[in-house]
């Protein structure tokens, strides 16, 4: 996707082969400024601030990040310690644990004057497999678009969508995003609602930064707003993104989806998830109870970044001292209130019997 008209991956190898590049997030949408990542430690240390994120991308992160390893130490001990410290970066998100099985088994038996090429390969394998998963995505969730815009022809369709599921927390295109760029081309009329996205504001920071680059018609509300919106009309369809999906068609998304879901199901407003299957995971169904959820650092919560009107980038404590914080990073929606699940194979019914239709080949 492009950021002031020069087409971007969010994650590249640089020209010597060995760097990897990132766009940090951290310092989006006031600067744009490229990470690179020389080693496991740096890519590691980048998963768990959030430098990047998004689960697609933190995978092909942790993906790079077991290559960048093997630079320093290919035999089996360094692999499972890379590994091993990858895996307690985020513990959410299900392509962080599949990208990494997918690297030990790429690995495993292999002469250990093989394994950094072969780790750089399959690295970036998966970002490719991520761009077309992507594509696929986009095509199948146009086709949602383009019912709705049947129904209302030449008006604005509108879509709420929460947090970033954007290119930015991919490797190109998006998840949530993708239909709208494929509609966006097909010249359907569209307006995005962006959630803010409480505490860390990857809506209004991420997902408002990469409409605008694209010319996508937005507005950034505060979370509160979705079911207002939704009670008058404003919201057509809402799609969102997922860190990890259960069999049963549960989704764990950014903290808020759930409540985006029971407002669309009071007022009857479609509420699809797209994602990728390497975000289902198919050890487990019930969400509520098995999904473990991530509890980040109460400063997210009491402290605020901003540019200031001399363009300077300050942090401001917006809660009294001596006020504890929570900080659950994730809920989970129940399956009973997904519409529908837009995967790379087309949008499966958010159940168990939906999922296997589509994905009869899975575990």
């Amino acid at each position: 996707m492009l950021i002031d008209g020069k087409p971007y991956r969010t994650i590249w190898v640089a020209e010597d082969g060995v760097t990897v590049r990132v766009l940090d997030q951290a310092v989006l949408p006031h600067e744009v400024k490229v990470l690179d990542l020389a080693d496991l430690e740096s890519a590691a240390v980048a998963i768990t601030t959030m430098r990047v994120r998004g689960a697609p991308l933190i995978g092909a992160t942790a993906a790079y990040g077991v290559a960048l390893a093997m630079r320093a130490d290919p035999t089996d001990a360094g692999l499972e310690a890379a590994v091993a410290r990858l895996t307690k970066t985020r513990p959410t998100a299900v392509n962080l644990r599949w990208a990494l099985e997918r690297m030990q088994k790429a690995l495993a038996n292999q002469p250990r004057e093989r394994r950094v090429a072969l780790a750089m390969e399959e690295a970036a394998r998966i970002c490719d497999e991520d761009v077309a998963i992507c594509e696929a995505i986009g095509a199948h969730g146009l086709k949602l678009i383009e019912a709705v815009a049947a129904q209302k022809p030449g008006e604005t369709v509108n879509i709420l969508t929460h947090c970033n599921a954007g290119w930015l927390a991919t490797i190109d295109q998006g998840t949530a995003t993708a239909p709208i760029y494929a509609a966006q081309a097909k010249g359907i009329p569209l307006h995005v609602w962006v959630d803010e996205t409480r505490p860390r504001n990857q809506g209004a920071a991420l997902t408002a930064f990469e409409l605008l680059q694209q010319q996508v018609p937005h507005t950034v509300v505060v979370d509160n707003a979705g079911g207002h919106l939704m009670q008058h009309g404003k919201v057509d369809l809402c799609i969102v993104g997922t860190d990890r999906t259960t069999a049963t068609g549960d989704v764990c998304n950014k903290i808020g989806t759930y409540l985006k879901a029971l407002a669309a199901k009071d007022n009857g407003v479609p509420f699809y998830v797209a994602l990728p299957s390497t975000t289902i995971d198919w050890t487990i169904r019930d969400g509520v109870s098995e999904v473990p959820i991530e509890e980040r650092a109460a400063e997210e919560v009491t402290v605020m970044s901003g540019r200031t009107a001399d363009g300077r980038i300050e942090s401001v404590r917006i809660t009294p001292e001596g006020s504890p914080a929570a900080n659950f990073a994730f809920d989970v929606t129940p399956a009973r209130l997904v519409s529908g699940l837009i995967t790379e194979r087309g949008v499966a019914e958010a159940s168990p019997e939906g999922l296997r239709r589509l994905f009869p080949d899975a575990p």
